[in-house]
């Protein structure tokens, strides 16, 4: 699991660096309202599971969901298909 947040971190970060040459050459109204916030909530949602403790009931759903996120990368070289749910 740790190489699926390693994963989804980096997948963020080039994601906002992307939507940031976008707002530099378009300006800001070129990007969509809700996708960097969204970047921001999967990111959050991985470093929750980072720090949550494997005996929280909610640890196993937060696992899952994460899996089900990485799938909107599952076309990048370096996702693995041991990542789906």
């Amino acid at each position: 699991m740790d190489n699926l947040l390693k994963f989804l971190h980096a997948r963020n970060e080039a994601d906002n660096h992307a939507y940031a040459e976008v707002a530099y050459r378009f300006g800001g109204d070129a990007l969509l309202d809700s996708h960097l916030p969204m970047l921001d909530l999967v990111d959050m949602l991985a470093r929750d599971y980072e720090a949550m403790d494997p005996s929280d009931a909610r640890f196993t759903g937060l696992r899952y969901a994460l899996r089900v996120l990485a799938q909107s990368y599952a076309e990048h070289p370096d996702y693995q298909a041991e990542w789906r749910p």
